[in-house]
């Protein structure tokens, strides 16, 4: 982790995830955090990937993350590895980003996870692969 990277805090282990490209022009509707195992492979998605590519990706999950993608594909992975994490939480859904990698994450409506228990949306990035598979 860089020293401007944020530190995990009330989600430990997970630290809120940055959008590609800077502040998004509207508040997002959920919480994008991703597991601080994977913040380099998140700060440098734009890179791997292409700003277009990781800004879709990020638009995807910071609104919709239980809807197909408007562009790319998404799957819902099977079997009991695969399942929730933690209780309420959508099971792990795969997405494939500009064929160089994956995507895996879940998502919860409406969680009071945070230092003030409110509830809010939240999408976890669980891991990131932008090797070939």
């Amino acid at each position: 982790m860089a020293d401007h990277d944020p530190l995990p805090g009330a989600y430990r282990p997970f630290v809120a995830a940055r959008a590609p490209g800077g502040r998004p022009p509207t508040k997002p509707a959920y919480r994008v955090l991703v597991h601080r195992q994977y913040l380099d492979a998140w700060n440098g998605l734009a890179d791997r990937v292409g700003i277009t590519s990781a800004q879709q990706f990020w638009v995807h999950v910071a609104s919709t993350p239980g809807t197909p993608p408007a562009v790319g594909n998404s799957t819902v992975l099977r079997g009991k590895n695969h399942g929730p994490k933690w209780e309420g939480y959508s099971r792990t859904i795969h997405y494939e980003i500009s064929g160089a990698g994956r995507i895996d994450y879940q998502y919860c409506n409406s969680t009071r996870e945070g230092d003030h228990g409110d509830p809010h949306p939240v999408v976890k990035i669980l891991t990131i692969d932008l090797g070939s598979h």
